[in-house]
């Protein structure tokens, strides 16, 4: 048997190890799919005003506002310090109430697991967000920027980072 790996073979190889590789993606221990920990949200109980934003790009300060709103006590103020503890970048889907309908980590601090808990259970407890009239369901992308104390920015709203020495 010829085990040459031709064009054709290679892209068969590749669909495989990419399909096995979102699957392995859907197993997750959360509530929603992408989740990678066990964080419970419950419904903020507030009913958020519903978004105007024409993009995807736009809805992403009404998203980081609602965030910031339920987490006032949790949001770093002022220039984050030059070195920070987590950095993480989720996607969360929305559905068109503002319900969330997966995650999707596209940068994960895994050096610590205890931030990708609590910005799981900050988006969890957040639903639902606010509803994207003009767009109905939608991809909200954000970079969550986590100091050692335990509070946070968001890069869309954030007050930018002090200089190192």
């Amino acid at each position: 048997m010829n085990a040459q790996l031709t064009p054709r073979r290679l892209a068969l190889a590749t669909s495989v190890l990419s399909c096995a590789l979102w699957l392995a993606g859907c197993g997750s221990p959360g509530a929603v799919p992408g989740q990678l920990s066990s964080a419970k949200g419950g419904a903020s109980g507030a009913v958020p005003r519903a978004s105007n934003a024409a993009t995807a790009r736009d809805y992403r300060r009404d998203a980081a506002r609602h965030v910031y709103d339920l987490n006032r006590s949790r949001i770093y103020s002022g220039q984050l310090p030059p070195i920070l503890y987590a950095v993480g970048t989720l996607q969360v889907n929305l559905d068109t109430g503002g319900k969330v309908v997966s995650m999707h980590w596209l940068r994960a601090p895994q050096h610590a697991p205890e931030v990708i808990a609590e910005i799981e259970r900050a988006v969890l407890q957040a639903a639902p967000f606010p509803a994207a009239t003009r767009l109905g369901a939608v991809t909200w992308t954000d970079t969550w920027l986590w100091d050692k104390s335990g509070r946070f920015q968001l890069d869309t709203l954030t007050e930018g980072q002090q200089q190192g020495d």
